[in-house]
Protein backbone atom coordinates (compact mmCIF):
# COMPACT_ATOMS: atom_id res chain seq x y z
CA UNK A 1 0.00 0.00 0.00
CA UNK A 2 2.80 2.42 0.97
CA UNK A 3 4.63 1.61 -2.21
CA UNK A 4 1.51 2.23 -4.28
CA UNK A 5 1.01 5.62 -2.66
CA UNK A 6 4.63 6.44 -3.30
CA UNK A 7 4.30 5.71 -7.00
CA UNK A 8 1.12 7.77 -7.24
CA UNK A 9 2.78 10.74 -5.55
CA UNK A 10 5.85 10.36 -7.71
CA UNK A 11 3.67 10.25 -10.80
CA UNK A 12 1.85 13.42 -9.78
CA UNK A 13 5.17 15.13 -9.08
CA UNK A 14 6.46 14.08 -12.46
CA UNK A 15 3.42 15.47 -14.27
CA UNK A 16 3.56 18.70 -12.23
CA UNK A 17 7.24 19.14 -12.94
CA UNK A 18 6.62 18.58 -16.61
CA UNK A 19 3.82 21.16 -16.51
CA UNK A 20 6.08 23.71 -14.89
CA UNK A 21 8.76 23.08 -17.50
CA UNK A 22 6.23 23.57 -20.31
CA UNK A 23 4.92 26.74 -18.65
CA UNK A 24 8.45 28.04 -18.22
CA UNK A 25 9.21 27.29 -21.85
CA UNK A 26 6.10 29.17 -22.98
CA UNK A 27 7.08 32.19 -20.87
CA UNK A 28 10.53 32.18 -22.43
CA UNK A 29 9.04 31.97 -25.94
CA UNK A 30 6.61 34.79 -25.13
CA UNK A 31 9.47 36.95 -23.88
CA UNK A 32 11.53 36.15 -26.97
CA UNK A 33 8.61 37.02 -29.25
CA UNK A 34 8.12 40.33 -27.45
CA UNK A 35 11.80 41.21 -27.82
CA UNK A 36 11.71 40.35 -31.53
CA UNK A 37 8.53 42.40 -31.99
CA UNK A 38 10.10 45.34 -30.15
CA UNK A 39 13.27 45.16 -32.21
CA UNK A 40 11.38 44.84 -35.50
CA UNK A 41 9.15 47.82 -34.67
CA UNK A 42 12.14 50.03 -33.92
CA UNK A 43 14.17 48.88 -36.93
CA UNK A 44 11.21 49.32 -39.30
CA UNK A 45 10.48 52.80 -37.94
CA UNK A 46 14.14 53.81 -38.20
CA UNK A 47 14.29 52.48 -41.75
CA UNK A 48 11.23 54.56 -42.69
CA UNK A 49 12.83 57.59 -41.06
CA UNK A 50 16.11 57.16 -42.90
CA UNK A 51 14.35 56.90 -46.28
CA UNK A 52 12.13 59.93 -45.63
CA UNK A 53 14.99 61.92 -44.16
CA UNK A 54 17.26 61.25 -47.14
CA UNK A 55 14.58 62.36 -49.62
CA UNK A 56 13.76 65.50 -47.63
CA UNK A 57 17.38 66.37 -46.95
CA UNK A 58 18.35 66.06 -50.61
CA UNK A 59 15.48 68.36 -51.59
CA UNK A 60 16.38 70.87 -48.88
CA UNK A 61 20.00 70.80 -50.03
CA UNK A 62 18.80 71.59 -53.55
CA UNK A 63 16.81 74.54 -52.18
CA UNK A 64 19.78 75.80 -50.16
CA UNK A 65 22.22 75.56 -53.05
CA UNK A 66 19.76 77.25 -55.40
CA UNK A 67 19.27 80.12 -52.93
CA UNK A 68 23.01 80.57 -52.48
CA UNK A 69 23.54 80.50 -56.25
CA UNK A 70 20.88 83.18 -56.74
CA UNK A 71 22.27 85.36 -53.96
CA UNK A 72 25.78 84.97 -55.32
CA UNK A 73 24.61 86.28 -58.72
CA UNK A 74 23.32 89.53 -57.21
CA UNK A 75 26.75 91.14 -57.51
CA UNK A 76 26.39 90.85 -61.30
CA UNK A 77 22.99 92.52 -61.05
CA UNK A 78 24.36 95.33 -58.85
CA UNK A 79 27.33 95.95 -61.13
CA UNK A 80 25.01 96.17 -64.14
CA UNK A 81 22.51 98.57 -62.53
CA UNK A 82 25.26 100.85 -61.21
CA UNK A 83 26.41 101.54 -64.76
CA UNK A 84 23.12 103.28 -65.54
CA UNK A 85 23.63 107.04 -65.21
CA UNK A 86 20.83 109.21 -63.87
CA UNK A 87 18.81 106.16 -62.86
CA UNK A 88 15.82 106.69 -60.52
CA UNK A 89 15.44 105.21 -57.05
CA UNK A 90 14.20 101.75 -57.97
CA UNK A 91 12.95 101.20 -54.40
CA UNK A 92 9.87 103.17 -55.43
CA UNK A 93 8.92 100.60 -58.07
CA UNK A 94 5.87 98.53 -57.15
CA UNK A 95 3.72 95.99 -58.93
CA UNK A 96 -0.06 96.05 -58.53
CA UNK A 97 -1.27 93.52 -56.00
CA UNK A 98 2.17 92.68 -54.64
CA UNK A 99 4.33 94.27 -51.99
CA UNK A 100 8.00 93.39 -52.49
CA UNK A 101 10.48 94.10 -49.73
CA UNK A 102 13.03 96.86 -50.35
CA UNK A 103 16.77 96.23 -50.54
CA UNK A 104 19.99 98.21 -50.86
CA UNK A 105 22.57 97.69 -53.59
CA UNK A 106 25.44 97.53 -51.09
CA UNK A 107 23.54 94.98 -49.03
CA UNK A 108 23.12 92.76 -52.10
CA UNK A 109 26.84 92.96 -52.83
CA UNK A 110 27.79 91.88 -49.32
CA UNK A 111 25.24 89.09 -49.35
CA UNK A 112 26.59 88.00 -52.73
CA UNK A 113 30.11 87.75 -51.30
CA UNK A 114 28.87 85.72 -48.35
CA UNK A 115 26.84 83.39 -50.53
CA UNK A 116 29.84 82.79 -52.78
CA UNK A 117 32.02 81.85 -49.82
CA UNK A 118 29.37 79.50 -48.49
CA UNK A 119 28.97 77.87 -51.90
CA UNK A 120 32.70 77.27 -51.98
CA UNK A 121 32.66 75.67 -48.54
CA UNK A 122 29.62 73.39 -48.56
CA UNK A 123 31.03 71.05 -51.20
CA UNK A 124 32.82 68.96 -48.60
CA UNK A 125 30.26 69.46 -45.84
CA UNK A 126 27.85 66.88 -44.47
CA UNK A 127 24.55 66.03 -46.13
CA UNK A 128 22.02 68.66 -45.07
CA UNK A 129 24.38 71.62 -44.64
CA UNK A 130 22.90 73.58 -47.57
CA UNK A 131 19.44 72.45 -46.49
CA UNK A 132 20.13 73.80 -43.04
CA UNK A 133 20.87 77.23 -44.50
CA UNK A 134 17.60 77.06 -46.44
CA UNK A 135 15.69 76.01 -43.32
CA UNK A 136 17.13 78.97 -41.41
CA UNK A 137 16.65 81.41 -44.33
CA UNK A 138 20.00 82.04 -45.98
CA UNK A 139 20.28 85.51 -44.56
CA UNK A 140 23.00 83.54 -42.78
CA UNK A 141 25.09 84.66 -45.74
CA UNK A 142 24.94 88.11 -44.16
CA UNK A 143 26.75 86.59 -41.19
CA UNK A 144 29.53 85.80 -43.61
CA UNK A 145 29.80 89.41 -44.69
CA UNK A 146 29.48 91.12 -41.33
CA UNK A 147 30.44 88.51 -38.74
CA UNK A 148 33.75 87.88 -37.05
CA UNK A 149 35.14 84.45 -36.31
CA UNK A 150 36.21 83.49 -32.78
CA UNK A 151 39.80 84.24 -33.80
CA UNK A 152 38.88 87.86 -34.53
CA UNK A 153 39.19 87.30 -38.28
CA UNK A 154 36.41 88.64 -40.50
CA UNK A 155 34.36 85.68 -41.72
CA UNK A 156 34.22 87.20 -45.20
CA UNK A 157 38.00 86.81 -45.43
CA UNK A 158 37.82 83.05 -44.80
CA UNK A 159 37.06 80.42 -47.41
CA UNK A 160 35.89 76.86 -47.78
CA UNK A 161 35.04 74.72 -44.77
CA UNK A 162 36.66 77.25 -42.41
CA UNK A 163 34.12 79.84 -43.53
CA UNK A 164 31.20 77.43 -43.10
CA UNK A 165 32.42 76.43 -39.63
CA UNK A 166 32.86 80.05 -38.59
CA UNK A 167 29.33 80.78 -39.79
CA UNK A 168 27.97 77.85 -37.80
CA UNK A 169 29.79 79.12 -34.71
CA UNK A 170 28.40 82.63 -35.25
CA UNK A 171 24.90 81.22 -35.54
CA UNK A 172 25.51 79.29 -32.35
CA UNK A 173 26.18 82.50 -30.43
CA UNK A 174 29.93 82.76 -30.79
CA UNK A 175 32.94 80.75 -29.72
CA UNK A 176 32.80 78.57 -26.60
CA UNK A 177 35.69 80.55 -25.11
CA UNK A 178 33.60 83.72 -25.38
CA UNK A 179 30.67 82.11 -23.61
CA UNK A 180 28.79 81.23 -26.78
CA UNK A 181 27.66 77.85 -28.02
CA UNK A 182 30.46 77.40 -30.51
CA UNK A 183 30.23 75.47 -33.75
CA UNK A 184 28.36 72.62 -32.07
CA UNK A 185 25.44 74.85 -31.15
CA UNK A 186 25.51 76.50 -34.55
CA UNK A 187 25.32 73.04 -36.02
CA UNK A 188 22.26 72.29 -33.92
CA UNK A 189 20.69 75.63 -34.87
CA UNK A 190 20.91 74.59 -38.50
CA UNK A 191 20.09 70.98 -37.75
CA UNK A 192 23.35 69.75 -39.24
CA UNK A 193 24.49 67.02 -36.89
CA UNK A 194 27.21 64.41 -36.83
CA UNK A 195 24.39 61.90 -37.12
CA UNK A 196 23.82 63.09 -40.68
CA UNK A 197 20.24 64.14 -39.89
CA UNK A 198 20.87 67.41 -41.64
CA UNK A 199 17.61 69.25 -41.02
CA UNK A 200 16.18 71.50 -38.38
CA UNK A 201 14.06 68.78 -36.81
CA UNK A 202 14.49 69.76 -33.17
CA UNK A 203 15.42 68.09 -29.90
CA UNK A 204 12.96 65.24 -30.46
CA UNK A 205 15.45 63.64 -32.81
CA UNK A 206 17.68 62.70 -29.91
CA UNK A 207 14.87 60.77 -28.26
CA UNK A 208 15.42 57.82 -30.53
CA UNK A 209 18.82 58.16 -32.21
CA UNK A 210 20.88 57.09 -29.22
CA UNK A 211 18.50 54.99 -27.13
CA UNK A 212 18.69 51.22 -26.60
CA UNK A 213 15.89 48.84 -25.71
CA UNK A 214 15.61 47.37 -22.25
CA UNK A 215 16.69 43.76 -21.81
CA UNK A 216 13.32 43.08 -20.15
CA UNK A 217 10.73 41.98 -22.69
CA UNK A 218 7.72 43.89 -21.37
CA UNK A 219 9.69 47.11 -20.90
CA UNK A 220 11.33 46.73 -24.32
CA UNK A 221 7.94 46.35 -26.03
CA UNK A 222 6.57 49.47 -24.30
CA UNK A 223 9.73 51.39 -25.27
CA UNK A 224 9.37 50.24 -28.88
CA UNK A 225 5.84 51.63 -29.07
CA UNK A 226 7.05 54.96 -27.69
CA UNK A 227 10.05 55.05 -30.04
CA UNK A 228 7.83 54.22 -33.01
CA UNK A 229 5.47 57.03 -32.00
CA UNK A 230 8.33 59.56 -31.72
CA UNK A 231 9.85 58.50 -35.03
CA UNK A 232 6.48 58.76 -36.77
CA UNK A 233 6.21 62.35 -35.50
CA UNK A 234 9.51 63.16 -37.19
CA UNK A 235 8.50 61.34 -40.38
CA UNK A 236 5.26 63.31 -40.47
CA UNK A 237 7.21 66.56 -40.03
CA UNK A 238 9.67 65.62 -42.77
CA UNK A 239 6.88 64.72 -45.19
CA UNK A 240 5.16 68.06 -44.56
CA UNK A 241 8.45 69.91 -44.95
CA UNK A 242 9.24 68.04 -48.17
CA UNK A 243 5.82 68.80 -49.65
CA UNK A 244 5.97 72.49 -48.72
CA UNK A 245 9.63 72.88 -49.71
CA UNK A 246 8.87 71.37 -53.15
CA UNK A 247 6.21 74.03 -53.79
CA UNK A 248 8.64 76.73 -52.64
CA UNK A 249 11.47 75.31 -54.76
CA UNK A 250 9.31 75.22 -57.89
CA UNK A 251 8.31 78.88 -57.40
CA UNK A 252 11.94 79.82 -56.76
CA UNK A 253 13.00 78.21 -60.04
CA UNK A 254 10.15 79.92 -61.92
CA UNK A 255 11.18 83.36 -60.66
CA UNK A 256 14.87 82.62 -61.25
CA UNK A 257 14.10 81.90 -64.93
CA UNK A 258 12.49 85.33 -65.25
CA UNK A 259 15.47 86.88 -63.47
CA UNK A 260 18.01 85.22 -65.78
CA UNK A 261 16.12 86.38 -68.87
CA UNK A 262 15.72 89.99 -67.72
CA UNK A 263 19.28 90.21 -66.41
CA UNK A 264 20.56 89.16 -69.85
CA UNK A 265 18.28 91.69 -71.54
CA UNK A 266 19.32 94.54 -69.26
CA UNK A 267 23.02 93.74 -69.67
CA UNK A 268 22.56 94.09 -73.45
CA UNK A 269 20.79 97.43 -72.93
CA UNK A 270 23.55 98.72 -70.65
CA UNK A 271 26.21 97.57 -73.11
CA UNK A 272 24.57 99.76 -75.77
CA UNK A 273 24.02 102.90 -73.66
CA UNK A 274 24.06 103.86 -69.99
CA UNK A 275 22.05 107.10 -69.76
CA UNK A 276 18.60 106.50 -68.24
CA UNK A 277 16.95 109.43 -70.02
CA UNK A 278 17.93 107.93 -73.37
CA UNK A 279 16.22 104.61 -72.67
CA UNK A 280 12.98 103.76 -74.46
CA UNK A 281 9.89 102.93 -72.42
CA UNK A 282 10.42 99.27 -73.23
CA UNK A 283 14.01 99.41 -72.00
CA UNK A 284 12.97 101.19 -68.81
CA UNK A 285 10.27 98.58 -68.21
CA UNK A 286 12.84 95.81 -68.50
CA UNK A 287 15.17 97.47 -65.99
CA UNK A 288 12.33 98.10 -63.54
CA UNK A 289 11.03 94.54 -63.90
CA UNK A 290 14.50 93.18 -63.24
CA UNK A 291 14.71 95.23 -60.03
CA UNK A 292 11.33 93.86 -58.93
CA UNK A 293 12.41 90.29 -59.68
CA UNK A 294 15.57 90.74 -57.61
CA UNK A 295 13.51 92.09 -54.70
CA UNK A 296 11.19 89.09 -54.87
CA UNK A 297 14.05 86.59 -55.10
CA UNK A 298 15.84 88.23 -52.19
CA UNK A 299 12.69 87.99 -50.10
CA UNK A 300 12.25 84.34 -51.05
CA UNK A 301 15.85 83.53 -50.13
CA UNK A 302 15.39 85.17 -46.72
CA UNK A 303 12.27 83.12 -45.96
CA UNK A 304 12.74 80.64 -43.15
CA UNK A 305 11.32 77.28 -44.14
CA UNK A 306 11.43 75.98 -40.57
CA UNK A 307 10.63 77.64 -37.27
CA UNK A 308 12.21 76.53 -34.02
CA UNK A 309 9.84 74.87 -31.56
CA UNK A 310 10.36 76.14 -28.02
CA UNK A 311 9.47 72.66 -26.76
CA UNK A 312 12.62 70.64 -27.38
CA UNK A 313 10.67 67.41 -27.02
CA UNK A 314 8.61 68.21 -30.11
CA UNK A 315 9.47 68.58 -33.77
CA UNK A 316 10.13 72.03 -35.12
CA UNK A 317 7.49 73.70 -37.26
CA UNK A 318 7.12 74.15 -41.00
CA UNK A 319 6.81 77.90 -41.60
CA UNK A 320 3.59 77.62 -43.61
CA UNK A 321 2.57 81.27 -43.27
CA UNK A 322 5.70 82.92 -44.65
CA UNK A 323 6.19 80.23 -47.29
CA UNK A 324 2.60 80.57 -48.51
CA UNK A 325 2.85 84.38 -48.49
CA UNK A 326 6.00 84.50 -50.60
CA UNK A 327 4.77 81.77 -52.97
CA UNK A 328 1.54 83.72 -53.48
CA UNK A 329 3.64 86.79 -54.31
CA UNK A 330 5.56 84.73 -56.86
CA UNK A 331 2.32 83.52 -58.43
CA UNK A 332 0.87 87.04 -58.54
CA UNK A 333 4.10 88.41 -60.02
CA UNK A 334 4.03 85.84 -62.84
CA UNK A 335 0.37 86.52 -63.60
CA UNK A 336 1.07 90.26 -63.86
CA UNK A 337 4.04 89.81 -66.19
Amino acid sequence: MVAAVFFVVAGIASVTGGGLAIHGGLKMKDASDKMKDAQNRVETAKGNFETTNLDTTNLMDDVGKKELTILNSFSEFSDTIEKIQGRPDFKEIKQDGIDIAEYEGEELKKVSVGAGILLGGIGGSALGTAGGFAAAGVTTSAVMAFGVASTGTAISSLSGVAAVNATLAALGGGALAAGGGGMALGTVVLGVSSLGIGLLIGGIIFNFTGGTLSDKADEALIQSFETEKEINKVISFLNELKKTAKVFYDRLIDIERIYIKYLADVKLIVDKHTVWSEYSNEEKDKVETLCLVVGLLYEMCKTKLVLKNENVNECNLVNYKDINDVCNKADTFQRNM
